[in-house]
């Protein structure tokens, strides 16, 4: 069968059937001039409802707004999660977005906040560059483990996964090798995502001051009296908790120091204090540096069993690479520093001059 059309017209010679056939091409000609129009007007239609949608704000329930994405979610229930927060985004629309933008694999877990309305491409930069809400816990220099821990527990942007743990068994779950935990978690500040588990801010702790006692051991000045890098972190934490200011660190050490290699015996009360325990009631009597036991370094030679506190990096130096002097004694002057003795005589002098009882 052959197609109707101009050429097959003429053939047949009828100048009536041309004009037929003319104005059947224009009709068609008109009719996907149509059609290409109206797609042409479904394109741009679309085209400006996704400009729209990803420049427009979103509808907050209320503000501030949070939500947590979990570690290893798919895209689909990170955008069911925030709508569930009472964010308007349009889930589906907003996953679309994403795969469109070949981004909706790069989203990080955490926690968010949001304080204002963002649009749907605001919030998902928001999610791709990982713009979690961050909490923060301070640990002090000099802390026990006990207030380090108490911190905490006490923290309410924490996930409490230690919780009632033993310290011999929190620190098999971190993976440390040490049986006591004091002194092995760097003093800093941590910041983390709001729901982070306690475990892992200790973590993060144990393996700083790993980190830190090592680079400072394998840097160490030649002929300290320790056997290993636990023995230097013992030291360092004395070092923190006799050091009243801190220029004076590096010579606190060098008198532990030169005390020690003299086999001397060190008579630090806050050795004392930390094996009181509890017990202490913020009044060192003599009787307590009497009574002998393990952290007594007036009755016992040598350094305590285990570190007595967290030790910055300054008294991890001060340890390690202490002040070179023949010093070996040192006694409080009240205004928090120290006045530094090369004899026993020169030191008594010292201890009258500023009149503290069981200095040294």
């Amino acid at each position: 069968m052959v197609p109707y059309s101009v050429s097959s017209a003429a053939q047949q010679g009828s100048g009536a059937s041309i004009v037929e056939c003319l104005f059947y091409r224009l009709a068609l000609l008109r009719s996907l001039k149509s059609v290409f129009a109206a797609a042409l007007l479904a394109t741009l239609a679309g085209a400006g409802y996704v400009a729209w949608y990803v420049s427009s704000p979103v509808t907050v329930a209320a503000l501030p707004a949070e939500f947590e994405i979990a570690a290893g979610s798919r895209f689909r229930v990170a955008a069911q999660a925030i709508e569930n927060a009472g964010i308007a985004v349009g889930a589906w629309r907003f996953e679309l977005l994403a795969r469109a933008l070949e981004r909706a694999g790069d989203i990080k877990a955490g926690s968010y906040e949001l304080t204002a309305a963002p649009t749907p491409l605001e919030l998902l930069d928001k999610l791709t560059r990982g713009d979690v809400t961050q909490a923060e816990l301070k640990v002090i220099e000099g802390w026990t483990f006990r207030q380090m821990r108490a911190a905490l527990d006490a923290h309410p942007a924490v996930r409490h996964d230690s919780l009632g743990l033993p310290a011999e068994a929190l620190l098999q779950r971190l993976g440390a090798a040490e049986t006591h935990p004091e002194g092995v978690f760097f003093p800093d500040t941590y910041l983390f995502s709001k729901g982070a588990s306690d475990l892992r801010i200790l973590r993060r702790a144990h393996a700083a001051m790993r980190r830190h006692l090592e680079a400072e051991w394998q840097q160490r000045s030649a002929n300290l009296p320790y056997r290993t890098p636990y023995e230097a972190l013992v030291m360092a934490s004395i070092v923190e908790k006799e050091t009243g200011r801190a220029t004076e660190r590096e010579r606190i050490g060098g008198v532990l120091v030169n005390r020690l290699r003299r086999g001397m015996l060190l008579q630090v009360d806050p050795s004392v204090i930390y094996g009181l325990g509890e017990a202490f009631d913020g009044n060192l009597k003599k009787a307590h540096l009497l009574a002998d036991g393990p952290y007594n370094t007036y009755t016992r030679a040598g350094l305590p069993p285990t570190p007595i506190a967290l030790p910055g990096l300054a008294a991890l130096r001060a340890a390690l690479h202490p002040a070179a002097s023949d010093a070996l004694y040192y006694v409080a002057r009240g205004d928090g520093t120290s006045e530094f003795s090369r004899t026993l005589e020169e030191h008594n002098r010292a201890v009258r001059k500023y009149q503290l009882n069981g200095a040294r």
